[in-house]
């Protein structure tokens, strides 16, 4: 299992996998560095998107990883690099998002050293609220 950034042979795989963006968004993406790919010896199990929220903090986006693949470190993995990039590059703290009622979610979170900071809702656009978390680095 290896983790790297995603480049532009990983357009076609991340634009089926990330259903959430537009192919546009993907590929911005992709070109800014803020997709992480996991591959196996098969090809890519999962990924990481995240953008700066205002800017300037670490927001992971979204982390996804192939049913078949899910708890077995894939996406500790990703999030470890990520975390790392970030240090890296002098952030002090990271922040992300879960759709409230996933409870699985929430617990990945938490084993991961984020702490609630906070909800939304969005109105007619998703009632269902939206909790946010932050890690201190």
């Amino acid at each position: 299992m290896k983790v790297r950034y995603a480049n532009e042979g990983d357009f076609v795989w991340l634009a089926d996998s990330d259903s959430h963006v537009s192919n546009e968004w993907v590929s911005r993406c992709i070109t800014n560095k803020e997709y992480l790919i996991c591959d196996d010896k098969r090809g890519q199990i999962g990924f990481l998107r995240y953008s700066f929220f205002w800017g300037t903090i670490p927001y992971m986006d979204m982390i996804f990883v192939l049913e078949n693949h899910r708890r077995i470190g894939v996406g500790t993995a990703l999030f470890n690099f990520w975390e790392t990039k970030m240090r890296e590059s002098n952030a002090t703290i990271l922040m992300t998002s879960f759709t409230a009622g996933e409870e699985a979610s929430y617990d990945w979170h938490r084993r991961n050293g984020f702490k609630k900071s906070g909800q939304l809702t969005f109105g007619q656009l998703d009632p269902t609220p939206e909790i946010f978390l932050v890690k201190n680095l």
